[in-house]
């Protein structure tokens, strides 16, 4: 049989150190071909020799910065971008712009002296890399601004009672997935049910991608805390590096954040997250498997529709990547098949409790 060629791997960062650290972590532990640039300019070069299949960008630069080479990037000559950035509030923000601009994923620059670095961070670093190397990207004109939602300025929404037969919706997204759920989120009104969300990303991260969908949807978006209440018009994002859980206290669910082993090499994960929706809300729930690579989320997926609970699968053409709806079709999880824009109509349109089917043996 041929041997599959390693991936080949363009790290850009002005520290040396982080270079060197990449270039380890990815060759050593992903079996890539790195090469590296400490800034744009010699990334530049080194792009018109040789080709790579995803490049590992650094956003704070000299002589460039990360922005303006991601830019010209995608407007040129589109090879997928990973986002390396750090946990500061100014390195979150800009990561998301980028995210915006077409990159397709962020990670955590890999954190010097920390221990345990070399072993959960680096497994979720290679994975998320190695998804990235096999996305679909396209050339991309600048981002539009996006209207904002001010009202709630002046009239606060209003919190819901819970209630035994509450329908809850839980989504699972790797991949392409921060703009995936920013269109099934601003797709939904004030009124939508209660979202639990496990989108793969970096400790630190999910808070600041939170609130940028709390600006932009009329539904509340907050990163999940320990006990917050799973209640309509309001939905809740696992916190990286956390699984999220519910749990039922005194007749109302609220979040539990756990932060247990990795799970299909993912914390949070989707599984973590669709087995607990299935034991404790069943057939009055949703289940949505979006864009990314893997298997995360299809077994869980699987047992929300045993538990009676309606599953959708976002649709191959209108995924970033197909690995993880693939894995849950070809698993029998999904009870539809949806394209990204009709997933959030397929929510609302939500039937009756479905008839329980047995699980396969």
């Amino acid at each position: 049989m041929k041997r599959r060629a390693a991936l080949k791997a363009l790290v850009v960062d002005d520290s040396a150190l982080v270079r060197l650290l990449l270039t380890k972590i990815l060759h050593e532990g992903g079996g890539m071909a790195v090469t590296s640039a400490a800034d744009p300019i010699i990334a530049m070069d080194k792009l018109r020799r040789s080709r790579p299949d995803v490049i590992v960008l650094d956003l704070e630069m000299p002589r460039m910065n990360g922005l303006t080479f991601l830019r010209q990037i995608m407007s040129t000559d589109p090879i997928p971008v990973v986002i390396c950035a750090g946990a500061a509030e100014r390195g979150t923000e800009q990561a998301l712009r980028a995210l915006d601009e077409g990159a397709v994923d962020v990670v955590c620059k890999p954190r010097v002296g920390v221990k345990d670095f070399l072993t959960d961070s680096a497994v979720m670093l290679i994975e998320s890399i190695t998804a990235a190397a096999s996305a679909r990207v396209h050339r991309r004109a600048p981002a539009l601004a996006r209207p904002h939602h001010t009202a709630d300025v002046v009239l606060p929404r209003a919190k819901a009672a819970t209630n035994g037969r509450q329908h809850i919706v839980a989504m699972g997204a790797s991949t392409g997935g921060t703009e995936a759920l920013r269109d099934i989120l601003m797709a939904l009104g004030a009124d939508a049910p209660a979202i639990v969300i496990v989108q793969h990303m970096p400790e630190y991260f999910t808070a600041a991608f939170a609130r940028r969908l709390d600006v932009e949807c009329r539904i509340r978006v907050s990163e999940a805390r320990e006990g917050d209440p799973i209640v309509p018009g309001v939905a809740l994002i696992a916190p990286g590096n956390r699984h999220l859980l519910l749990h039922a206290v005194a007749g109302r669910l609220v979040a539990r954040l756990d932060h247990g082993p990795l799970v299909s090499r993912h914390r949070p994960s989707v599984d973590v997250l669709f087995r607990s929706v299935a034991q404790t809300v069943g057939a009055a729930a949703t289940g949505v498997i979006l864009t990314g690579m893997g298997d995360d989320g299809a077994a869980g997926l699987l047992e929300m529709r045993h538990a009676g609970a309606q599953t959708i699968a976002q649709d191959e053409v209108t995924s970033t990547i197909f690995g993880m709806p693939r894995a849950a079709i070809q698993l029998g999880a999904a009870t539809r098949v949806v394209p990204l824009a009709g997933i959030a109509a397929a929510i609302l349109a939500r039937p009756g409790p479905r008839a329980r089917p047995a699980p396969s043996r």
